[in-house]
């Protein structure tokens, strides 16, 4: 009895094995070598190695694609190309925070025009308050050039000459710093100009799209 049960064991596995062969997916590998001869095989053939090879089912159909190996030009072509996508893609993403934190602080054009003006005050009262810094500087100048006159022709006094030199630096400093405080208008109104571009910009769109 065992060996009627182990033989028709066997016989079962034996018949198994083929239905399964034929169940089992049959891919073959199509690619062109150098010189133009089409290969199909059953694995990549070393002709093509580094070219594009198609992986085929047993229909035909392609399930997967090798693509060719690409040269040291391609490459950095391909990589100048991605560079290029992702730069774009964080400047849009930075454009898309800006003006949602645009719309987020004003809510209206009126906002932006009373931004500007509150700017341009506190622009304005720095570029007077360092007008009259410099005034007093140079009236402190004069007087110090004043008493220097009374050193013309013995040594002067060495806190002399140093309150000098750091008055002719205060001065230059506070031109410099003027200079600047000068600018920062333009500065100023080309921020707000451009905010309220964005901004008009924006909630056209914003209304739209509801």
């Amino acid at each position: 009895m065992r060996n009627h049960v182990v033989a028709f064991l066997c016989l079962t596995v034996l018949a198994a094995c083929p239905a399964a062969a034929q169940q089992a997916p049959q891919r073959m590998y199509k690619c062109v070598d150098a010189k133009g001869k089409t290969y199909y095989t059953q694995v990549p053939p070393p002709e093509c190695l580094g070219r594009e090879t198609l992986e085929l089912n047993k229909s035909g159909s392609v399930i997967h694609t090798t693509p060719r190996e690409l040269t040291a030009e391609q490459r950095a072509a391909r990589d100048a190309e991605q560079k290029k996508k992702l730069e774009a893609e964080e400047k849009a993403k930075e454009e898309r925070r800006k003006t949602a934190a645009l719309l987020n602080t004003y809510s209206s054009e009126k906002d932006i025009d009373d931004a500007r003006t509150r700017a341009l005050k506190e622009a304005e009262a720095a570029i007077k308050e360092t007008e009259r810094r410099i005034v007093e500087a140079q009236k402190r100048q004069k007087q110090l050039g004043a008493e220097k006159e009374f050193y013309t022709k013995k040594p002067m006094p060495v806190k002399l000459r140093q309150d000098l030199s750091n008055i002719e630096i205060e001065i230059k400093n506070q031109m410099e710093l003027l200079d600047a405080k000068k600018k920062e208008i333009g500065t100023i109104n080309a921020k707000y100009d451009e905010d309220k571009r964005r901004y008009v910009e924006a909630a056209r769109k914003a209304g739209r799209a509801r």
